[in-house]
Order: C-alpha cells, then structure tokens, then sequence
C-alpha cells in the first residue's frame, strides 16, 4: 500500500498523472534482453555476475557505498584497434585509448539510461581517469573492473597483469556497470588461461616491471607509465618549487618534458608505454601471425618498441633503472621521483 501524503500533494498535477498510470515491479532481468541492450549500446562482449560472488568478497563493500541495494555487476568489453596499440608514436596509441575509453563511457551510459527506463537502479562508474582523489593515494576507483572482468568470464588476468579476452585477446578496454537487481543468469570464469606464457610482454616491458616468475613491480610500472598522472605530476610541480630559477629548471625538464606535460594537462594524460599490451599474441582474434612465424611477428611488434630511443623514468638505485640501463644502453634513463608521500 502506498504511503499516504498531504492533500495538497495527493492533488499536484504531477501526483495525479502518476498515480493514474499503470504501475510497473521491476523484477529480474531478463540475461538475453540485457546481453542484447549491451551490444546494441556499441560495446564488443558483455557479461553477468552476482555482487554475492565469493571471488569479489573485496569489491562488496565498495559496490554498496556506491549503490546501495546493488545486487549485480554488468562486465563490459570494448575492443581496441591492434596496430594502433602496437605503434611506436605514443600520440597513435594514446588516442586508441582515449577514443576507445570514450566509446566504452558513452556505451555504459546509454545502457543505465535505459536500465533507468525500465525501471532499474543503475549506475556507471567511470571506465578510466577515476576521480575519488580524496583517497589518494589508495583506492581512487569505485569499482575494480578486471576482476569482475574475470569472475563474469570475460577472461583471465595475464602475468602483465592486464585480462586478456578469449578473442580479442588484451587489446580490450573494461567498464562495469552496478544494478540493483538480480540477472536471470550469470556467467562463470574461464576454465583455461588464454595467456600463452610466451614472456613477450616480460621482454618489452623497458622498465623490467613484469617478471618472468609472474612477479610484479607496480612501482616501476607507475613511474614510468604514469609519468604524466597523478604522482608523475606532484614530482613535476615538486621540480618546478625546488628549481632556483627559469634557468635552473630547464637545466633539469626538458621542453619536450614540458611541452608533453602540458598536452597532458590540456588534453588527456599521456601513457608512455603500453607495450605488454602491445607484443602479446594472445586470443583467437589475435595470434595467427604469431602462430605462422614468430621471428616475424616479434620483428614486426617486438622490435620497434626495443629499438625505440626514448626517456625511461625511474626511481634512484630500483631494479627499475638497473634493468632499464642494462637491457636498453640505447634509450636515455632519468632518475625521478614517485611523488607518493615525497618519495
């Protein structure tokens, strides 16, 4: 029975036009009408998964805060463009992953809106560029995608520690939608690894932050890849305070340090490397040219992002700048710092 309310409200016009349509009980979903409504939005796979789901026991609490009452995850996929990833002109595969970002946000919000219509409560975080900065610098995300990714059998994690599609291999961009409500039906994780452990990501890495025993320095990784975010920033504008002068500071950043900074700050942020993602051949979409002849495809992907001559950012005395001047003498090593608790 409806709550009853004031006689001045129970006559509003808006009241009455409602109280006299018909009344809708959003249920269940129907899993094919919302796999359906998924890829007509523009995404390239969709999967299902309970918020109950003992292997996202971690993300339960976060999911709540976000939309309370919230009783399923919706695992997007949207496919990014191979040979774009995989060139060696940072601007080509940066804009591969902004655009392909910008489809996965705009897909995602088409889908909550007619979630909304239907009558179900729904939200969707942002796919990237998280912005929850009060937490800085721990979890700044709402939701962790690849690990609904997985648990939804969209794929498997890989040692690069970035999930890797059955088909479409690592070249894939994930989003998640929050619903409070269940789905007719689920999906269930992967019973095989797509990752073929064939250490080329191991190899392309310039800062050795992938390991071949499956060991991972997030460190390494965020430094350099990161340079141009959050702690690469706070170290930038740290070298900015403690230069004595103009001078003193062009002595220590480059222009083109400088002028990438700025196109990161008035466009979007720069990733300077994507090469794990770029050299794996993993997925059924993905590995014939290294099936029919990998000297070839590691010349063809591997090897211009070796040879490349480029800055690798590290930190002082890391394994990340031991391995950076020894594997590659050719590219230029500048020792910087994280930018996380002045370190």
């Amino acid at each position: 029975m409806a709550a009853s309310i004031p006689d001045r409200i129970a006559v509003h016009p808006t009241v009455r036009k409602v109280r006299a349509r018909p009344r809708r009980a959003a249920g269940t979903v129907d899993a094919d009408w919302l796999r359906r409504l998924c890829l007509e939005a523009g995404v390239d796979d969709v999967a299902f998964v309970g918020v109950d789901n003992p292997e996202l026991v971690s993300e339960r609490e976060h999911a709540d805060a976000a939309l309370p009452g919230v009783r399923s995850y919706i695992s997007l996929v949207v496919r990014m463009n191979r040979d774009n990833v995989r060139s060696t002109a940072r601007s080509v595969a940066n804009q591969e992953s902004h655009r392909s970002g910008e489809i996965m946000n705009e897909a995602a919000h088409r889908i909550t809106r007619a979630l909304q219509d239907a009558g179900y409560r729904a939200i969707n975080p942002s796919m990237s560029f998280p912005m929850e900065m009060d937490r800085y610098p721990g979890r700044i995300w709402v939701i962790a995608h690849k690990p609904v990714a997985v648990a939804a059998g969209l794929g498997v994690m890989g040692i690069h520690r970035n999930v890797i599609h059955p088909k479409f291999g690592n070249f894939i961009l994930l989003g998640t939608i929050l619903l409070a409500a269940p789905i007719s039906s689920y999906g269930e994780p992967l019973d095989y690894s797509p990752c073929l452990e064939c250490k080329l990501c191991v190899a392309a890495c310039p800062v050795g932050a992938i390991k071949k025993d499956g060991e991972f320095d997030f460190l390494a990784c965020s430094v350099h890849n990161y340079r141009e975010f959050m702690g690469g920033f706070t170290d930038w504008v740290q070298t900015v305070a403690d230069s004595e002068d103009g001078a003193d500071f062009r002595s220590r950043v480059s222009d083109s340090e400088n002028a990438s900074m700025w196109q990161s700050l008035s466009f979007k942020a720069n990733y300077k490397a994507a090469y794990c993602l770029a050299v794996c051949p993993a997925g059924e979409d993905v590995i014939e040219p290294y099936l029919d002849d990998r000297k070839a495809f590691m010349d063809l992907v591997l090897r211009p992002l070796q040879d490349k001559k480029e800055t690798l950012y590290v930190l002082p005395d890391s394994a990340a700048k031991e391995h950076a001047e020894r594997r590659f003498p050719h590219k230029q090593v500048k020792v910087v710092g994280s930018g996380i608790n002045g370190v």
